[in-house]
């Protein structure tokens, strides 16, 4: 029963980080793509149409890497395989 304990502190930790360092990339990442975004506005008003769509289209496919990273760490803690090893001992 202990080990089942750790098994879960351990798996809540590991999905802690992991999705703390998942968002690290992907935050850096936005934040870059809207500058150069804002900058390129404010060089070529005429072109934000454009500018606006790649951005919004840029930043979606960023922020899924952050939610496959979520969808990851909720696997580590609600469905792990390696629980019925675990319990099962």
């Amino acid at each position: 029963m202990e080990g089942a304990v750790w098994f879960f502190a351990l798996s809540v930790l590991a999905a802690g980080i992991g999705i703390g360092i998942a968002t690290i990339g992907p935050g850096i990442g936005q934040g870059i793509a809207t500058s150069k975004a804002v900058e390129g506005v404010a060089r070529q008003p005429e072109a934000s149409g454009k500018i606006m769509t790649l951005l919004i289209l840029g930043l979606a496919f960023i922020e899924s890497l952050v939610l496959y990273a979520l969808v990851i760490a909720l696997i580590i803690i609600f469905g792990n395989p390696a629980l019925q090893h675990i319990i099962g001992k």
